[in-house]
């Protein structure tokens, strides 16, 4: 069986081959796009399900807007419109002839879910609308890899009006508290939570708040963004309600998103040289079972079954690999290739002792374990796995994170090796800019403040902010 790239030697390469072996995706005819299969699609309803809960816990409505959006819509929002261009898909031609109009492919819906807004509110007491849509947007990409960044890619994209900035503002810091809950309690990935400057933000947001994690190459990945949009989108779909004092006002606006793009963060932060570690709460199969030395329908057959029974019963999601036409070691191979926490192995010795022999997918430790003790056995490993990753993840970020002060010292360190580096800025844009000669970008502010003085001049620092090569 063909060995994965060294990823400690060339992660990149590592990280596309485990997308593809492992059956998460595969490529398409259409490039930059991917097919997701069934298994990487599992973990994306897993993580959609998650989340589609918190979101109508929260208040928000699940509804659909359309893929096609006039182009006159996204020109009213300069700022927008300038931001995207490069990434556009445009219909010009539809039915055998020109369009009157070019549609334009959703690259997000702000445009067409502010036009329909501006229908539906009159009074403040139409407010706050929030909804929420689950689909897939195309933006143009040059260089792809999957699930990271791919031309389609699917997400939700949450969108609210509001009668006052602090209720806007209120909503983006608490969609962002749902993602940051799901990445790190979810996917076991620690994130780290700020804005966006000025020239990294939102195309028409006056604020973007994105949470950033570190992959197992020193990259930052940026996770998703909470956006409180400026009133000029309001102002560009004459949106207008008739506030309590029954003057006219314009709503104040938020958008928020997250993609599949976590699916790519769940592999490049928690796999190994043997192919994907899953995180337990987001893992399509949480135990497999696998017998040994056994065929179709014998007693170790028929144990092995009652397992999955049982495992089952109590919410496990479980796999009986039942393949006759396969030895237990390829059966090994595959499965830790996919990530699975748990392999149970079942033989003849094992049930006339009454046991199996559990592995989990982290440390490869065998333990037997007695069949009237398994299922507890089982639930605890899943709870212990999950934390596990988390603080592996956890410590690999607090070691790989930087204190600097000047780019100068720092920037070739960074550049050759990566990382997370915390300095002072004066939230000039030239000093943003100079962090390109070393390949790198500001992620975000942070409210730590240890540097008084800038990365890169001698001005005043404003906010301490994180600085990291990106995806």
């Amino acid at each position: 069986m063909q060995k994965l790239p060294d990823i400690n030697q060339n992660f990149s390469e590592w990280y596309n081959e485990i997308v593809y072996k492992a059956e998460l995706a595969d490529q398409s005819p259409v490039k930059g796009c991917i097919v997701v299969r069934p298994y990487g699609w599992s973990m994306w309803e897993l993580i959609q399900g998650r989340l589609d809960l918190r979101i109508k816990a929260t208040g928000h409505q699940n509804c659909a807007f359309p893929l096609l959006i006039p182009e006159s819509f996204l020109k009213r929002e300069a700022k927008h419109i300038e931001g995207f261009a490069p990434e556009l898909a445009i219909v010009t031609h539809a039915g055998g002839k020109e369009l009157e109009e070019p549609l334009v492919v959703r690259p997000t819906s702000e445009t067409m879910v502010h036009h329909m807004f501006a229908q539906w509110m009159k009074s403040w007491r139409d407010l706050p609308i929030k909804t929420n849509q689950w689909c897939s947007v195309v933006r143009w990409e040059m260089r792809t890899r999957p699930f990271l960044r791919t031309t389609e890619f699917f997400w939700q994209e949450g969108h609210t009006a509001h009668a006052t900035y602090d209720e806007a503002y209120a909503e983006v810091k608490q969609m962002l508290g749902e993602y940051v809950d799901l990445a790190q309690n979810y996917l076991a990935i620690p994130v780290i939570v700020g804005r966006k400057s000025d020239q990294e933000r939102f195309a028409g947001a006056d604020i973007t708040y994105t949470f950033e994690a570190m992959m197992q190459d020193g990259k930052a990945l940026q996770m998703g963004t909470s956006h409180l949009l400026s009133q000029n989108f309001a102002k560009s779909f004459e949106m207008t309600f008739q506030d309590q004092n029954g003057q006219l006002a314009y709503p104040y606006l938020t958008s928020w998103g997250v993609t599949t793009r976590l699916i790519g963060a769940v592999v490049a932060t928690h796999g190994d040289q043997n192919g994907l570690i899953l995180p337990p709460k987001v893992a399509p199969f949480q135990v497999v079972i696998i017998p040994v030395a056994s065929q179709p329908g014998d007693t170790v057959w028929q144990a092995a079954d009652k397992i999955r029974l049982e495992l089952e019963a109590v919410g496990v999601r479980v796999k009986f690999d039942d393949r006759d036409h396969l030895r237990p070691g390829a059966k090994f191979y595959e499965w830790e290739l996919k990530g699975v926490p748990v392999r149970i192995e079942l033989g003849p010795k094992d049930l006339a002792q009454a046991q199996v022999v559990l592995v989990d997918r982290l440390s490869s430790k065998k333990q037997a374990i007695l069949l009237v003790n398994l299922i507890d056995s089982v639930q605890a490993e899943l709870i212990d796995l999950q934390q596990a990753l988390f603080d592996r993840a956890q410590v690999r970020l607090t070691q790989s994170w930087h204190k600097a002060a000047k780019l100068d010292q720092f920037g070739p360190n960074l550049e050759n090796h990566a990382g997370v580096y915390q300095t002072g800025w004066c939230q000039s844009p030239a000093c943003e800019l100079e962090l390109k000669k070393f390949k790198a970008t500001t992620r975000c502010l942070i409210e730590d403040r240890e540097f008084e003085t800038c990365f890169n001049c001698d001005q005043a620092s404003i906010a301490d902010v994180i600085v990291a090569k990106a995806y």
